[in-house]
C-alpha cells in the first residue's frame, strides 16, 4: 500500500509541474473541466460519454509524454539538433493524432445527439 500512495503522489508531483510550466497541459485541462460535464449533455450514453471524456484524457496523456520527449531531448543537447527536432515533431504529430480522434468522437456523438 505504501508503494500504491508513494506513485500516486509522483504522480500528483507530475501533473502539477506539467500544469505550472506548459501551457499546452493547462489548455488541454481546461478543455477537459468543459468537456466533463458538456459530455453529459451532449452524450445519449454511458459509453458515449466515457469515450467523450476518455478522449480528452488520451490527449492530455499524449501531450504529457510528448512534454517528457521534449524535455529529454532538451536536457541532451540545448542546442537545435535535425535529429532531435525530428524526435519533437514526431511528439507534436502523436498530439495532433490524439486530438483528429477526440474531434471525431466529440462531433459523432453531436451528430447522434442531433439525429444526423
Amino acid at each position: 500500500m505504501e508503494a500504491l500512495i508513494k506513485a500516486f503522489n509522483n504522480t500528483c508531483a507530475g501533473l502539477s509541474h506539467a500544469l505550472r510550466t506548459e501551457r499546452a497541459v493547462r489548455q488541454e485541462a481546461l478543455v477537459l473541466i468543459v468537456a466533463i460535464p458538456l459530455a453529459f449533455l451532449i452524450g445519449t450514453g454511458i459509453w458515449q460519454r466515457v469515450a467523450m471524456i476518455g478522449s480528452v484524457l488520451v490527449v492530455m496523456a499524449i501531450e504529457l509524454l510528448n512534454t517528457c520527449a521534449e524535455k529529454l531531448c532538451d536536457h541532451v543537447t540545448p542546442e537545435r539538433h535535425p535529429q532531435i527536432k525530428i524526435v519533437k515533431d514526431m511528439g507534436s504529430a502523436a498530439v495532433f493524432c490524439a486530438i483528429v480522434l477526440a474531434a471525431m468522437i466529440w462531433l459523432a456523438a453531436a451528430a447522434e445527439r442531433l439525429g444526423f
